[in-house]
């Protein structure tokens, strides 16, 4: 709030909370809305411990408060207002305008997120966000709110990615109001249907999530199209500081202040290409599909940002996809495609800083135009890493795909069960759904399956007498019990699937948390080996009768 210019419009003491177009500025001073009667969910004690804080805190009064959206009691030099951007959005690398109400793109940003706080704990800086926290300018008509359902599916998410190592937002904590409700649409039990059926009505509840900002893609979409198309006189000078803040915020550590806006601009693309290929491999690696990866729900920091639509991967597709209106151009294995779209737009927000410098436009280009070599590298190194191999081999790999598919594997365990170098194909039947192509054939699909597995152990024989370090020499040999540690490391054992989470907020909807509190336990040690109970609860294919319900295996909204 400091180091950004204000909506020119906005009312200081932050009651703005009526749509309304805005045109300049960087963000809009509101006051969250606080839930009614707030109750304590959950809160992450990990990231407590890293902020250094004790975990009592998430229960005190004043803490409870704060965070359920009440901040006009809080102690200087906290400020009793917070604050929600603006920004633009695109589908798939086209610029959509609908999404705003006034069909100009000045109406579309946090429509139910506020920040209330920044701030530098240890050494790190942090801002924290209500989400849930009530209506901003940009909440297009709607009530601002989220419910307990979506806030605990986004608690865990977080919590979850976090522990798997993927960047992520982090989860702080989780309030509920015990007699606040609002209306959503959602799905009949046992309803098959695309979209849901019915209205519900379901607990208000405000989860806060932390990062070092929030800047989207999207955001700078915003005041390039405002820089390229000359919206306004200050439109040029409002995205330089956008560009400046996000550097300052998310990579100051590997830009230099000294250097001139241009050096940094193309600085910054090459960063976020190298973090945002790195992401996309990573949540491939774990099985996780955004669902709905458009440029406002792209973090410009290089870290997974609004779970909405999300899901993990149970019986492994390359089109699995847990979003009804995703489409193929958001699914599972497409979604490096979708992150090069969003990363042509950034670039194509960063240029109207460059063209006064001519001579770093080239440079940019070129960063803009290898990023599918770069994408296609880390794919490859992370493929190779899973199965326990020095380098990827794509025909053992183009098999692997084709038997994953045609026999359905569930994804999580396959490679878990996979990790043990298992000396036949039993242990992975532990994966198997069994796809109508293997119960057609299923002999002649075991066969398979031991063929393939054979070759891969003499990969890794071959590959662990043949490891070239840094220097050139040749490694020591690593042994099989050597790889299989090294599978366990990059393969979880636990996934947040979206049938162990149902039960979870439904429970908690009727006032039960122990089970959203039992998840956050099991899924923040994703790769441990933990009790029996936990693995006979948490470590198994989904049940048959799951597939295709409405809210558990697909939705149209996150609400």
């Amino acid at each position: 709030m400091d180091t950004l210019s204000s909506d020119p419009d906005a009312k200081d003491n932050g009651a703005d909370h009526l749509p309304r177009q805005v045109f300049t500025g960087h963000y809009v001073p509101v006051n969250p809305t606080p839930i009614r009667d707030p109750e304590y969910v959950a809160h992450s004690q990990n990231f407590f411990r890293e902020l250094g804080w004790a975990d009592h805190m998430a229960q005190l009064p004043d803490f409870v408060r704060m965070f359920s959206g009440d901040i006009s009691h809080v102690p200087e030099p906290m400020r009793k207002v917070g604050w929600a951007c603006g920004y633009a959005v695109s589908i798939f690398g086209t610029e959509y305008y609908q999404q705003c109400p006034f069909k100009t793109g000045n109406g579309y940003g946090d429509g139910r997120a506020v920040s209330v706080l920044e701030a530098v704990i240890n050494n790190e800086r942090w801002e924290m966000q209500l989400k849930g926290g009530g209506r901003t300018p940009y909440s297009r008509g709607a009530d601002g709110r989220a419910v307990l359902r979506s806030s605990v599916r986004e608690f865990l998410a977080q919590e979850h990615m976090h522990s798997l190592g993927v960047p992520t937002s982090r989860s702080l904590c989780l309030y509920v109001s015990k007699t606040e409700q609002v209306k959503r649409p959602w799905y009949s039990e046992g309803s098959r249907m695309k979209d849901p059926d019915r209205m519900i009505s379901e607990p208000a509840a405000i989860s806060t999530r932390v990062a070092p900002s929030f800047i989207r893609v999207g955001q700078l979409e915003l005041f390039g199209r405002r820089a390229r198309k000359k919206e306004h006189p200050k439109a040029m000078a409002e995205l330089e500081m956008m560009v400046l803040h996000l550097i300052d915020r998310e990579y100051a550590n590997v830009i230099d202040k000294q250097l001139s806006t241009a050096e940094k601009v193309v600085l910054l693309a090459r960063e976020f290409r190298n973090r945002l290929t790195s992401l996309v491999a990573n949540w491939i690696r774990v099985g996780y599909c955004q669902g709905n990866f458009n440029s406002d729900n792209c973090a410009a920091g290089g870290f997974t940002l609004d779970y909405g639509p999300f899901g993990f991967c149970d019986a492994f597709s390359p089109h699995y996809q847990p979003w009804t209106s995703g489409g193929h151009h958001f699914s599972f294995l497409n979604q490096p495609v979708a992150a090069e779209r969003n990363f042509h737009m950034f670039c194509t927000a960063l240029r109207p800083l460059l063209l006064s410098h001519q001579d770093y436009l080239p440079q940019l280009d070129e960063i803009n135009s290898k990023f599918s070599k770069e994408m296609e590298v880390q794919m490859e190194q992370m493929w190779a890493t899973k199965l326990g191999l020095v380098r990827f081999n794509a025909a053992l790999f183009s098999e692997l795909e084709t038997l994953m598919v045609q026999t359905s594997v569930d994804y999580t365990l396959f490679f878990r069960q996979l990790s043990m170098i298992p000396d036949d194909i039993n242990p992975l039947k532990k994966s198997f759904y069994k796809g109508s192509m293997y119960t057609t054939d299923p002999v002649g699909m075991d066969q398979r399956w031991l063929e393939w597995l054979t070759k891969w152990k003499m990969l890794i024989d071959s590959n662990s007498n043949n490891i070239s370090t840094a220097e050139g020499s040749i490694a020591a040999p690593r042994s099989r019990a050597e790889v299989s540690k090294q599978m366990k490391l990059v393969n979880p054992k636990y996934s947040l699937q979206e049938w162990f989470v149902v039960p979870a907020y439904q429970q908690a909807s009727a006032g039960n948390y122990t089970l959203v509190r039992e998840l956050q336990d099991v899924m923040t040690q994703p790769y441990a080996e933990q009790s029996k109970d936990v693995e006979e609860k948490y470590y198994r294919i989904k049940p048959s009768e799951l597939f295709e319900l409405g809210g558990l295996s697909h939705y149209s909204c996150s609400s």
